[in-house]
């Protein structure tokens, strides 16, 4: 008989969770399960090239081991799979040169994003890709993320992206974190069985995760996650306890993408959200309801002008991860998330009682202990405040579709300058994946001054995805002009 020191010594490569692992399963073509980010910088004088980038990268990923391992199955599914270090990690594969033809616009960024974003990671490599595209109108260029969501956790590995800025102008790691990489030796196919039987003895309840199919993780992780389980649960039974309404945001997706960007001025969003402070309501208005309410009123427009049926009481069911705390954010991220479903009253033609309606709603969620706090979201699933935008997809993939309509990530970001080595970032946009049967994601970041949206939309479903973005524009006007358009 094995002794169980023996179970006890044997080192296995880290496994991936059930939740992390349900992204590698349940991605096929129509819904490929990574994020991305779109970042504009203006090029320094002496300029930048993919040598810098490349040296940025190389300097920063040894303090996040993830960016050089890759996912390797164990043998008859046994187990959950395994981060083992890619033994031929190589750098350029991952880090690519791209440029726009002349003169670069707007349209152009759009179309290479909506090309570049759906295409699946590769499997036997590391699950991230960074893209340097040149060409852009005014000698600025963009960097192009993608980090599947099965890395990051917001633990052990973050979005790519917070790899290549800095808060500081050509910031360089401390000589403590450089130094030449030695990759693991991969286990071999008997190790990783091993290994399997290894975790059974040492974590029965890894046993009930397989059975399960990786839906009930949080049981395994003792009491304190259960209870975040049951907090999470329990938000989706009080708020959206009836189905989703049907909307033509909710249909088959095919694998091809339309992806719009917005830029707006932050002091907008504060200018309503003072104004409605000084009006005959005088309740606790945040940022991020300005935010929903510009979102709610450009449906509205966009609802109206495919001749679809608006009433007075029409809604779209919005699932909102994330949520902003002040106005004046000073880090990357804000220290609290909440997660809630959220009625957008897209019939609703008074734009300031959209405005009222949406900040009642969503104070009423958070007071009646309805929204769903940093540190359950962590317990359950890793949520934590890095890499908002790829932790609330996560959530909101594993949400059901007719919950919700359709999903907006809203993330703060810092309100002061970051920077590519001497390169500094003007704008930042998300792409926010599609879940199955969802024809829109809508992602916002704050960032410098600006509010920044990121329209990933179905190309067969969405063709007019570029009249929602005007239309949101359009609705940020009617609330800045007053909020009775």
């Amino acid at each position: 008989m094995v002794d169980s020191a023996f179970w006890q010594s044997v080192a296995m490569p880290d496994r991936l969770t059930s939740l992390d692992a349900s992204f590698l399963y349940l991605e096929h073509s129509t819904t490929a399960m990574h994020v991305g980010s779109v970042m504009v910088f203006e090029p320094p004088r002496a300029g930048f090239d993919l040598d810098q980038l490349v040296q940025i990268i190389e300097e920063r990923i040894g303090a996040i081991p993830r960016f050089r391992q890759k996912v390797r199955d164990v043998p008859g599914r046994l187990a959950n799979p395994v981060w083992v270090d890619d033994e031929h990690f190589d750098l350029s594969y991952h880090v690519r040169r791209a440029a726009l033809p002349r003169p670069g616009t707007e349209r152009q960024l759009q179309d290479f994003v909506s090309r570049v974003q759906p295409r699946r990671l590769d499997r036997r490599r590391p699950l991230w890709e960074v893209y340097l595209l040149e060409g852009l109108e005014g000698g600025r260029f963009a960097l192009v993320t993608k980090t599947h969501q099965a890395l990051i956790d917001g633990v052990h590995a973050l979005d790519i992206a917070h790899v290549l800025v800095d808060a500081e102008r050509d910031a360089r790691v401390p000589d403590r974190e450089l130094g030449p990489w030695e990759p693991q030796r991969a286990p071999s196919s008997v190790e990783l069985v091993t290994g399997a039987l290894v975790d059974v003895v040492r974590r029965p309840t890894q046993v009930v995760d397989l059975v399960r199919g990786g839906l009930n993780d949080a049981l395994s992780v003792g009491r304190q996650a259960a209870e975040s389980a049951s907090a999470l649960l329990g938000t989706v039974a009080r708020t959206a306890a009836r189905p989703a309404p049907g909307s033509p945001l909710n249909t088959a997706i095919g694998t091809a993408r339309r992806w719009t960007l917005i830029a707006t001025d932050l002091e907008d969003y504060r200018t309503v959200r003072a104004w409605l402070a000084r009006g005959p309501y005088a309740e606790d208005v945040t940022v991020n309801d300005v935010i929903l309410a510009t979102v709610a009123g450009g449906l509205r427009t966009w609802l109206l002008g495919r001749g679809e049926p608006v009433g007075r009481g029409s809604v779209v069911r919005a699932m909102v991860p994330v949520s902003v705390y002040g106005d004046d954010p000073t880090g990357m991220y804000a220290n609290e998330v909440m997660a809630c479903v959220v009625d957008l009253p897209v019939g609703e033609p008074s734009p300031s009682m959209r405005l009222h309606q949406i900040a009642f709603a969503m104070r009423q969620q958070m007071e009646a202990g309805q929204a769903v706090g940093a540190s359950s979201l962590a317990n359950l699933a890793g949520f934590a405040p890095p890499t908002l935008h790829a932790l609330g997809a996560r959530l909101g993939s594993a949400m059901s579709r007719r919950l919700y309509n359709v999903m907006v990530t809203n993330v703060p970001g810092p309100q002061q300058p970051l920077y590519a080595g001497s390169a500094r970032m003007v704008s930042t946009y998300p792409v926010t994946p599609l879940a199955k049967g969802q024809a829109l994601a809508v992602g916002v970041t704050s960032y410098d001054g600006g509010v920044f949206y990121g329209l990933n939309a179905d190309r067969d479903a969405m063709p007019d995805v570029d009249v929602l973005g005007q239309s949101i524009v359009d609705a940020l006007a009617e609330l800045t002009s007053g909020g009775e358009g």
